[in-house]
């Protein structure tokens, strides 16, 4: 049983971490020409407005909420005042507003790309094993804040914690129920399956638009 815990919830995180971190450099160097979200946005835009922006304003919230919730040490919530119930209490009603938008903007897309002909014909086997999987994650992190109701903050946590410093500790998943285990595993099996997908695109993610210089416009004058 030891081993199974150490091969699931410690070599394997590090093998999709490995993944991603030298999948997407490799990709870079040898496929900048196909380092894309392949938009269909020209295909077909009316119905993809809707599920495009839940689905990114809800999967940056969470990320930015699992990072905030599980990297940052309780310890460091209480220096504050903000109590382990206080701080259940906001990842409950904040998780499941953006999860609910996540969960439902990838419906939405996954829907389109069934229903409009255009949209159907140019979606390969890649997007939807891509779509598939975002479905499982966000689907079996809204099951949690639904039905879940466990403390994460002192199993789970504490386990992430120890993923990213090096000093994993799988026991702790031990007590983890099943759907937790599932939805963290599935996560990882999407970073690991990231750098192959058109998900590489979060890299491209225009950003320096905010720092760029304003362009000065001027009209013509016509002599």
């Amino acid at each position: 049983m030891d081993l199974a815990y150490t091969l699931v919830f410690t070599v394997f995180p590090y093998l999709c971490l490995t993944t991603f971190v030298l999948g997407h450099a490799y990709r870079y160097v040898t496929d900048r020409y196909g380092w894309t979200a392949r938009s269909s946005e020209f295909l077909e835009k009316k119905s993809l407005w809707a599920g495009s922006t839940l689905f990114h304003w809800g999967i940056i919230l969470t990320f930015f909420g699992h990072a905030g919730g599980m990297l940052v040490p309780q310890r460091v919530f209480d220096f504050f005042g903000i109590s382990a119930g206080a701080h259940m209490t906001v990842a409950y009603w904040s998780g499941l507003a953006v999860g609910v938008a996540a969960f439902v903007g990838i419906l939405l897309l996954a829907w389109r790309r069934l229903t409009q002909p255009r949209v159907r014909v140019v979606t390969t086997v890649n997007d939807a094993v891509t779509v598939g999987a975002l479905i499982v994650v966000s689907g079996l992190g809204i099951y949690n804040v639904v039905f879940g109701h466990y403390n994460v903050l002192y199993t789970l946590a504490p386990w992430i914690r120890g993923i990213v410093t090096f000093t994993p500790e799988p026991m702790l998943m031990r007590e983890v129920p099943l759907s937790y285990k599932l939805h963290v595993t599935a996560a990882w099996a999407l970073l690991g399956f990231s750098p192959f997908s058109r998900l590489v695109h979060i890299w491209s993610a225009p950003v320096y638009y905010l720092l760029r210089r304003p362009i000065v416009m001027r009209r013509l004058t016509q002599f």
